[in-house]
């Protein structure tokens, strides 16, 4: 069909750096920075059960537009200031299958 979502830019308005860190296939330690530009920031916090039913809070939400790394990844974000951990990755889709946006959950 070729239908893509607009993406709500204007809403799209703190600065947000997003690092990776974790090991590259020579088994050193890597830490690159994959995206600095704007997100949609919230800063509410919220408890879930992890899978070995354990409490997580997580401090705050930011949503990029469209795929800022294809495949999983593990690293930290700084946002206002502040240095926060990845928790998880979504990736919702438009009905034509492109991504929409990447929506990071922060420890």
């Amino acid at each position: 069909m070729g239908l893509k979502l607009p993406f709500p830019k204007w809403l799209a308005n703190t600065p947000i750096e997003v690092w990776f860190e974790g090991t590259n296939t020579d088994g050193d330690y890597e830490e690159n920075r994959i995206y600095k530009g704007k997100c949609i920031y919230t800063d509410k916090s919220r408890q879930v059960l992890n899978a070995e039913r354990q409490l997580i809070t997580l401090s705050g939400k930011a949503v990029i537009e469209g795929s800022i790394y294809d495949g999983p990844f593990e690293g930290y974000v700084k946002v206002n200031g502040v240095k926060k951990k990845i928790y998880s990755i979504e990736r919702p889709l438009n009905p034509d299958g492109t991504v929409f946006s990447t929506e990071l959950s922060l420890q």
